[in-house]
């Protein structure tokens, strides 16, 4: 199956890749296409305009996430702001600064997710959406240097201890919440796929 994705960012689009093998075909936006405002006020609402823009500018099956950490002792922040957290635009090592300053007076309370919510939609206007998401804390300063985003301050529950970014790509890959989001819409398809034959 062949879908474009509605990602600009290579990092996620290898991860995804990575994934899905050879179930999804996942290529690359064309470039030329603008960048989506994602104004909305959840995962699912940008993950949903980000692909219907993507699925009307191409006509083809497109894909689009959204992606994001929540904070338990913040409120949930930074949330659908994650990647403009620090004040400016995907700066990982502003918004990785602003999120320590945020939890400096705890040291217990760090409690943590990294979630992703994809939708797969159709030029008929169908659509999939599936959700993952990974449970953990956040370290007192960053370390390693794979990765990207809040990786480095990131300790999944499921781990050994060491943060994101010091897993390397397939390390990571088995743990995330990207996969978990991706491997849920596998099984989303599957079970659509099914009734449709059926």
């Amino acid at each position: 199956m062949r879908v474009v994705s509605a990602t600009a960012n290579p990092h996620k689009l290898d991860e995804m890749r990575a994934i899905f093998g050879d179930r999804i075909e996942l290529v690359s936006r064309p470039q030329g296409l603008s960048e989506v405002a994602e104004d909305a006020n959840t995962f699912v609402g940008n993950a949903r305009l980000k692909a219907i823009s993507v699925c009307e500018a191409t006509g083809q099956v497109a894909l689009a996430d959204d992606s994001g950490l929540e904070v338990d002792a913040l409120g949930g922040e930074p949330g659908v702001n994650s990647a403009y957290y620090g004040g400016g635009d995907h700066d990982d090592g502003a918004n990785r600064d602003r999120l320590l300053r945020e939890l400096s007076g705890s040291t217990t309370d760090r409690a943590a997710r990294f979630r992703t919510v994809v939708v797969l939609r159709w030029p008929s206007g169908e659509e999939l959406v599936a959700e993952g998401a990974c449970e953990g804390t956040i370290g007192l300063e960053a370390r390693g240097d794979n990765g990207f985003g809040y990786d480095p301050l990131f300790i999944p529950n499921d781990g050994d201890g060491r943060t994101f970014g010091e897993h390397s790509p397939a390390e990571k890959n088995a743990l995330s919440h990207r996969r978990r989001a991706c491997l849920a819409l596998l099984s989303a398809l599957d079970a659509s796929e099914a009734v449709s034959e059926g």
